[in-house]
């Protein structure tokens, strides 16, 4: 029986191999998981970078007197879309007849000075949706000429890219943009309605 024994620097060489194999599979690792997070910061940074331009021209487009927000919405879909397929994209407009108002109550009679309209005080229904506001402005309303209009589209997504070792089952990316526009005084602006009401 043949029996071939290594010399010690055949043993080495061996060694060494294993050591080498190893310190790729770490180094290896290390680097594909690096790799898919620049990949994911990626997706996220030219995502917010399309739509904040695309919700810049879609607030400018609906300031128009021949505005087609519907249409401005799903152009910013689709562009959204081509970067992160799988996302949901939620368009909000809130409407104010001038940038003061932004935020602002309707005006009330604060008889008990509790800062919430009740309790049977009047007030005044500016927006005239039929009911007190502690914010003025009208939500999901395009306004009128000459109105302020606060855009706000917001974004979710998966990732595409599933980072090794994080669980990325319920893992989402949200992004959001903020636009304000003045619409064109393409006619005469609405006033404030004049109507007034009864808090409970």
């Amino acid at each position: 029986m043949n029996h071939t024994t290594l010399s010690p620097i055949q043993n080495l060489a061996q060694e060494e191999t294993g050591a080498v194999a190893m310190e790729f599979g770490l180094v290896a690792i290390v680097f594909i998981t690096m790799l898919l997070g620049m990949l994911d910061i990626g997706q996220v940074t030219y995502t917010q970078a399309v739509l904040n331009g695309a919700a810049q021209e879609v607030a400018r487009s609906s300031s128009l007197e021949s505005r087609n927000t519907a249409a401005a919405d799903a152009d910013i879909e689709r562009l959204v879309k081509t970067i992160a397929p799988n996302a949901k994209v939620t368009p909000r407009r809130v409407s104010y007849y001038d940038f003061a108002d932004i935020g602002r109550a309707e005006k009330w009679t604060d008889e008990d000075s509790d800062g919430e309209c009740n309790n049977d005080e009047n007030f005044v229904d500016e927006n005239g949706n039929g009911e007190w506001d502690a914010d003025i402005g009208l939500v999901d309303d395009i306004g009128g000429a000459s109105d302020v209009v606060i855009y706000t589209v917001s974004v979710e997504y998966k990732p595409l890219f599933a980072i090794p070792f994080v669980d990325n089952e319920d893992s989402k990316r949200e992004l959001s943009t903020t636009i304000v526009k003045k619409n064109q005084p393409f006619q005469r602006q609405a006033e404030y309605d004049t109507s007034t009401g009864v808090c409970s």
